[in-house]
Parts: structure tokens; sequence; C-alpha cells
């Protein structure tokens, strides 16, 4: 009698329970549970709703935590030692056990935390899961020109303080006072009528000074932070076309050398059939 291999059975289980999980149907249950749990935290805020239906809401919030967390145990035990590989599985097991803290008031932020559990659509939809893979690649070169976007914060900084610091100390008596105004201008939120032209009524010719400070940094600076992130997104596409590519050329050539090799066994069976028909006429 055969022994079974315990090893080989689990590996067949595993391989099973991650086909189950990744077909449309399971995926497409887990996102629609997720996003009505999104709702439900929602109203949750509401008194007049709690008031009314809060009961329920309860009783579907716990349903749904429980659904989410038999289902993060199935796919830890189908992918095993890889799904702590998977930075999107940690996440979504973060948040899992942040929506798992008591409901006191010692842990009232981390229940706070709980609709972070809205989230998850990010893990369970490709595209979006692209995007933040491209905006992650991309923190480096953001980091560069966020480095940069301060040197000129600065710069400006202590050149108003030193202008306009005498006259106007609410929004120019210090470098940080001044910093904080220049990002309001930066954001353009209310720049001119609520700081530029109160400036330009004491000093006429300060359009000199916050002009090219504007054009620098609102039409410059910021547009190098979307530049780098449609980079990165057009990086990441171009990364993932070339490896479908690669894929389909593997199988492809896969399947061209499957006749390649169908002829030579035939050749082999061929040659065999021939040696012995000669032993056989050598023998008579």
């Amino acid at each position: 009698m055969s022994e079974t291999n315990p090893h080989h059975t689990t590996s067949d289980h595993r391989a099973r329970l991650r086909s189950a999980i990744e077909t449309a149907p399971f995926r497409y249950g887990i996102l629609a549970l997720i996003g009505l749990n999104a709702i439900i935290l929602g109203l949750e805020t509401s008194q007049t709703v709690m008031a009314a239906i809060g009961p329920a809401l309860v009783l579907t919030d716990r349903i749904i935590l429980a659904i989410f967390v038999v289902e993060l145990l199935l796919r830890i035990y189908a992918l095993g030692p890889n799904f702590l590989r998977d930075p999107w599985g940690l996440f979504d097991l973060f948040v899992i056990i942040i929506a798992l803290a008591p409901a006191s008031e010692e842990f009232s932020v981390l229940r706070a935390l709980r609709v972070l559990r809205a989230l998850r659509l990010v893990s369970g939809v490709p595209r979006l899961r692209r995007v933040v893979t491209a905006l992650l690649n991309a923190v480096p070169g953001i980091g560069s020109i966020g480095l940069l976007l301060i040197l000129v914060f600065y710069v400006f900084a202590v050149i108003a303080t030193k202008l306009f610091g005498s006259e106007f100390p609410d929004w120019f008596g210090n470098v940080g006072a001044s910093m904080y105004t220049l990002f309001q201008i930066m954001t353009l939120e209310s720049w001119s009528m609520g700081i530029v032209r109160p400036v330009m009524a004491v000093f006429p010719h300060s359009w000199v000074f916050f002009i090219p400070f504007i054009i620098i940094s609102s039409f410059t600076v910021l547009n190098l932070f979307i530049a780098i992130i449609v980079d990165s997104l057009q990086t990441l596409s171009v990364d993932e076309s070339n490896t479908k590519k690669t894929a389909v050329k593997d199988s492809t050539g896969a399947e061209a050398a499957t006749p390649d090799v169908n002829a030579l066994s035939a050749e082999i069976t061929a040659l065999r059939g021939e040696i012995t028909a000669l032993r056989a006429e050598l023998r008579n």
C-alpha cells in the first residue's frame, strides 16, 4: 500500500484554498462587504441614525468583522509563510487587529481608527494598488522636491521678515510666521486681497517679491511633484507590461518546444525498432 505524505496533503489543501479565495465571486463579495462596512461606520457617527437603528448597525458591523477575521485566517493558512512577505496582507492584518480593539475609553483612539477598514478597498482593487505602489515608489523623488521646496520657503521667509516684518509683525514678524504666511500664499488661499494687497498698500513694489515666489512654489515646484508621480505610474505600467510579455514569451517557447520533443521521441522509437529488426536479421 502507498502511504500518503502529510506534507503533500497540506500543500494540496493550501493550493485548493488559495484558488478558492482568488476567485472573482469571493473577491467581489469581500469588496462589497468592505464597502458596506465603510457605510456602516459612517452611519454610526450620526446620533439620529444610532437612536433609530443603532443595535442593528452594531450587530451588522460585528458580523462583517467576524467574516473579515475568517477571511484573513483563510488567507494566512492558504499562503503560509508567504503571507508575511505580502505588504498588502500585513496591512489587512494591521487593520483587523485595530478593529478588534476593546470598546473602552483606554482604546478610544484605536476604535476611531476602525474606519481604516475602508482602506482595504485599496488592497482589493488592483488599479488602486497600482496607484499606491507608484506613490510609494515616488517617495525618494518627492523627498528631494520637498527638500527643495523647504529651501525656497526658508530663503523667501528670511527675505520677507527683513522687508515686511516691521509693518506686518503678525504675518512676517519672524521666520516661522513668514513661512506660514508664505504657505498660505502658495496655496493661493486669499493671497491677493488677504495678504498681498495690504502689503502693497504700504510697500508698492512688493509684487516683485510675491509674484516670483508664487511662480516658483505654486506653478513650478508643485508641478514637479505631479510629474514625479506620473513618471512613477508610467514606469510601473511599463514594468508590468514587460513582465506580462516575458510570461507570454516563456509560455509560447514552452509550447513551441513541445512538438520538438514529440518529434525526437518518435525518431528514437523508430531507431529502436530498426535496431530490433537488425538484431533479428543477424540472429537469422
